[in-house]
């Protein structure tokens, strides 16, 4: 069994193939962490301390013992109120006016199959395969309860958490800060990895030490946002890539996040991930409830590839749902970089004709094709079809394009509205705004009210009538500017501090619907490329736009940090024009279509201003991508390189059948002289021989990984190679 429950220790021990996670219920009712890590017998409670401490504080239950303190002993889920002076889990603000809580051990219940989540995303996973226990808590005194929430993917190597918030009493209380992971190292010195970015460069790799004091990263965007992705590492200091102790913690939602890390007065260490707590009072009357949204945590003994294995596993087989869950993504061909706001019917239709000839599957109609929009400071929020522009209605166009035999995809922003805009002049009240002041703009555009039921449900009623009209297989959901204006005009003053959770809550109804009325339609996430790049996302969408830099050299960078958590299989990733619009950087189309195989490939430029050498060298890179699909979506990816530190980046994919492995390199620096750079691979069996499929040379799995092969040493900037090995039966 996953779960085991040590009755007359009251220990619980959570178990997966290669990992052990520990926990008790001491003499005083307090729930206590003992120990995660890798795979352990026996109890671990030998490791708690007790001594007397002072300045640390001591619950009356104890008495005069001053060596019990929870200001030093490993906690599970941390409350403001208890002599603990760390970082808490969670904050409660009672109906009395303190901010206190004293959370103790109720009861306990294992059952199969995993929890869920209603309302929010949450890793799924068959009866069979998972295991869930609820611990329930409470406080005496103001009836607060808590239940714990831990699932278990034994095979995955994976343990999930959740947090269900309620309030038994019959005064309002409000959670000020609510957390679904407080996780607890009492030895042990550690490195916090995150990927921090911006607008067009976003998920850059940073290795931090973890110091006494705090050390926190988090969003208060709206979005978990371009800055920060809500996804961590603690690492030992002495681990790689292939080495050493890490634990990885994914908090699955799409809004404001914090994230903590500790190193305390005792040298231990406290991580805490969940909800942001600026801008959040959520008030809980008599009777209520709050659930507090999931955090995946995963072990590895063996360094980051192994731990990005699993997260990359869980993803693509456990949160992903729907037909393309398993399914070819189509190679599309988006009209943004092609002609921005400036296209037609007769445009899209010729883009369409072009994508045809190259063997693209589908053409994308970016924004421009609606109300009033000629460029981006108007018409958001009037979801009716610009016939004049078009040229036809919607449906003809689709007609028309699908007689090309190719597919129509749509470009949609349904969270905005514009102020020049006829559903602003109608209903100004549903844009968030604090009265009496003027808004902030993003973009030149306000976000519309999402906490809002009625306000959702008249965008889906205008959206749905769009995409009613025609065979429409794709849909990119975007999301342009971050949220600042928190005010809900059908809200209390009191109930401000919800909004944010709630929005996030009606972006994730919105999307349920939306797969449900159209469950054969693809939809891909964006939010001025990876602003919201985030498991939450990824339940509703099964692929997000990484970035909107397309530039190949940036892209090696982002999606080497995008990779520590997520799968090429939602990376959305295309080859564009040069110059490149963002960077004005040239790179070759071979170097370009390598970088985009990693992931979900697609072209944005104009394949009519191309030569016909180039035009035959796409027709060559989508047979190509086609042939290794199935190899880059279901694949095992491994990392080469360091692209922060090496002169090339290298990265390769090997098929679910270990019989074929797919490596890419980019060379970065070319200098006079040049030395020759080997590249090792990794994943291969040792004692098996592979043949590379373009010089029929054969080599043993060790001597490829222990030694590499040569790139070649040739003159020019950024160039690109790609090897293909089959394993020689």
């Amino acid at each position: 069994m996953a779960i085991d429950y040590h009755q007359k220790k009251h220990i619980f021990t959570l178990q997966t193939a290669h990992t052990t996670y520990q926990m008790k219920v001491d003499a005083y009712g307090f729930l206590l962490h003992l120990y995660y890590g890798g795979s352990i017998n026996g109890d671990m409670d030998y490791l708690l301390t007790y001594y007397d401490r002072g300045f640390s504080g001591n619950p009356f239950d104890v008495r005069n013992d001053r060596t019990y303190s929870l200001d030093m002993l490993p906690q599970e889920y941390a409350v403001m109120g208890t002599g603990d002076y760390r970082n808490h889990a969670l904050v409660i603000h009672n109906a009395d006016g303190t901010d206190c809580c004293d959370l103790r051990y109720v009861r306990h219940e294992i059952r199969k199959g995993k929890y869920g989540l209603p309302g929010l995303p949450a890793v799924f996973a068959a009866e069979q395969e998972a295991q869930t226990i609820e611990i329930v808590l409470e406080d005496p005194v103001s009836r607060v309860q808590v239940s714990l929430l831990y699932g278990v993917l034994e095979a995955e190597d994976i343990i999930t958490r959740s947090a269900v918030i309620r309030n038994c009493g019959s005064g309002e209380i409000v959670v000020e800060k609510a957390a679904s992971v407080c996780l607890d190292f009492i030895t042990g010195e550690y490195d916090l990895i995150s990927f921090y970015g911006r607008h067009a460069m976003e998920r850059s790799f940073q290795r931090t030490r973890i110091a006494h004091g705090t050390q926190a990263i988090g969003s208060r965007r709206g979005t978990s946002s371009h800055q920060y992705n809500p996804a961590v590492i603690l690492a030992g200091r002495d681990a790689t890539e292939d080495t050493g102790s890490c634990y990885g913690l994914m908090f699955v939602y799409s809004g404001n996040f914090l994230c903590e890390a500790e190193r305390d007065q005792y040298d231990q260490t406290r991580v805490v991930m969940g909800l942001q707590s600026d801008q959040f009072h959520y008030p809980l009357g008599g009777g209520a409830s709050f659930t507090v949204p999931e955090t995946v945590l995963c072990y590895s003994g063996e360094g980051f590839a192994t731990l990005s294995g699993r997260f990359h596993r869980l993803i693509s087989d456990h949160l992903i749902r729907g037909k393309y869950s398993r399914s070819p993504r189509p190679v599309l061909l988006n009209s943004w970089e092609a002609s921005y706001f400036d296209f037609t019917g007769e445009t899209i239709v010729s883009l369409a004709g072009e994508a045809a000839k190259l063997g693209i599957d589908m053409v994308v109609m970016d924004d421009g094709w609606f109300g009033k929009r000629p460029d981006d400071n108007s018409g958001l929020g009037d979801w009716q079809v610009n016939e004049d522009k078009l040229g036809c209605s919607l449906g003809e166009l689709i007609r028309q394009v699908n007689a090309l035999g190719v597919k129509f995809g749509i470009w949609i922003e349904p969270e905005m509205i514009s102020e020049d805009s006829e559903l602003f002049r109608s209903h100004p009240d549903w844009a968030l705004c604090i009265p009496g002041r003027k808004p902030v703009y993003g973009r030149n555009q306000l976000v519309l009210d999402f906490s809002r039921k009625d306000v959702r449900d008249a965008v889906f009623e205008q959206i749905c009538a769009v995409l009613d009209q025609g065979n429409i297989e794709y849909v990119k959901w975007d999301m342009n500017r971050s949220i600042a204006d928190v005010y809900s005009m059908t809200g209390t003053a009191e109930s401000q501090g919800r909004v944010t959770y709630d929005y996030v809550l009606g972006v994730y109804d919105f999307l349920e619907r939306l797969n449900t009325r159209y469950p054969d339609m693809l939809i891909e996430g964006c939010s001025g490329g990876g602003g919201r790049f985030d498991a939450g996302m990824m339940y509703y969408t099964p692929q997000i736009w990484c970035s909107d830099n397309t530039d190949a050299i940036d892209r090696v960078r982002i999606q080497y940090g995008t990779s520590f958590f997520y799968p090429a299989s939602v990376t959305g990733a295309h080859v564009s024009a040069v110059p490149n619009h963002q960077t004005g950087r040239c790179t070759s189309l071979h170097t370009r279509g390598i970088v985009a195989m990693a992931g979900t490939f697609g072209y944005e430029l104009d394949p009519a201003k191309l030569t016909e050498a180039e035009q035959e060298e796409i027709r060559a890179q989508i047979r190509r991508y086609k042939e290794c699909e199935q190899i880059i979506r279901c694949g095992s990816y491994y990392r080469l390189s360091d692209p922060y530190r090496d002169a090339y980046a290298a990265w390769m994919f090997v098929s679910e059948d270990e019989m074929r492995v797919l490596m890419s390199v980019v060379m970065l620096e070319n200098h006079g002289n040049m030395t020759v750079t080997y590249v090792k691979y990794k994943g291969l069996r040792p004692d098996a021989v592979y043949e590379d499929q373009r010089t029929h040379c054969r080599h043993y799995g060790s001597a490829l990984m222990e030694a590499g092969i040569p790139m070649p040493v040739e003159p020019g900037e950024y160039l690109a190679y790609e090897t293909e090995l089959v394993r020689v039966q």
